[in-house]
């Protein structure tokens, strides 16, 4: 808990408290919520877990990162919301509290402080006017795909996470047997836990693919005729994939080969308070969906969630 920002640990201490002086089974009952609340006019679409029970998600409207404790649902803004700024997906590293954020339209990918809040590093990727979709970040790397064309970033990190200058970013041209369409392309991304491979999904196409990160060379995952189409986040966990089907309120579980050669769909999560959701992220055993609402017309009073389901293997 203390390397959260002073003021989302203070919110997340006193909703200790009230726990530690309640029942035992009204704590039963309050902890853990199927659905938070993000705030109002919020329009998120990543949503990544850091150190402990706290969960971060981004803003589309203005960039801004909200911080909120998986247990009691109360959370606060911890990066307020800029101009000119939009959070797309994000990724978080454990070696140094970094949550690493992926840009959208305005091309560019910016690194936060999760226990301040500070802007820690701005990268420019690319030109504005394409979309920089989503992110992860492995030992060596943090990789952002983009929507729009046939590539994607590398920006390389130093011993211990160490952020690279601004100007060390590699562009990486998708080869090998990578489709691009007109459309949405490349959108969420996975690593192996050593790096050594990635994995992307088109969107359009609904086809997987494991990429070598430093070439960009894509190999086509079988899955025996299935598609995950309208895939959108990625969560690795061992040999599971789950992969966010946005638009049909859907989460594909995948168990991939040893090799990623191959994979196949054993189940699909559903839940009636999906809407729309793209990126997921884990705690324990369960999942955390974060609801764009793409279909609902956006306002400042639109509500927006998180929704809580259990992982299946």
């Amino acid at each position: 808990m203390r390397r959260l920002s002073w003021a989302l640990a203070g919110l997340l201490a006193f909703a200790l408290l009230v726990l530690a002086q309640a029942p035992a089974g009204v704590r039963a009952a309050e902890t853990f919520p199927d659905v938070i609340a993000l705030p109002n006019g919020w329009l998120p679409e990543g949503v990544v877990t850091g150190h402990g029970p706290v969960i971060y998600s981004g803003s589309r409207a203005n960039g801004a990162i909200y911080a909120a404790d998986l247990r009691t649902g109360e959370g606060a803004i911890l990066v307020p919301g800029q101009a000119g700024r939009v959070a797309v997906g994000l990724s978080f590293d454990a070696r140094t509290n970094y949550i690493f954020v992926a840009g959208g339209p305005t091309g560019k990918a910016y690194v936060y402080d999760a226990d301040t809040g500070a802007l820690v590093q701005e990268y420019t990727l690319t030109a504005p006017g394409t979309f920089v979709n989503d992110v992860i970040v492995t030992r060596e790397a943090a990789y952002f795909t983009q929507s729009n064309l046939p590539e994607y970033y590398r920006v390389p990190l130093g011993p211990g996470g160490q952020l690279a200058a601004p100007g060390d970013v590699e562009t990486i041209p998708l080869s090998g047997e990578w489709q691009q369409v007109p459309g949405f392309n490349a959108n969420g991304i996975e690593a192996t836990p050593n790096g050594n491979e990635l994995i992307i999904v088109n969107s359009t196409t609904g086809a997987l693919y494991r990429v070598e990160p430093l070439t960009g060379v894509a190999t086509l995952i079988d899955l025996g005729g299935a598609s995950v189409s309208a895939g959108d986040g990625l969560l690795l966990r061992g040999h599971t994939l789950y992969v966010v089907r946005n638009q049909l309120n859907q989460i594909a579980v995948i168990t991939l080969a040893p090799d990623l050669s191959s994979g196949d769909v054993v189940a699909t999560i559903t839940n009636p308070n999906f809407d729309v959701p793209t990126t997921i992220a884990a705690f324990g055993n369960a999942l955390y969906a974060v609801n764009a609402r793409f279909s609902t017309p956006p306002t400042p009073s639109t509500p927006y969630s998180i929704v809580r389901v259990v992982a299946e293997r």
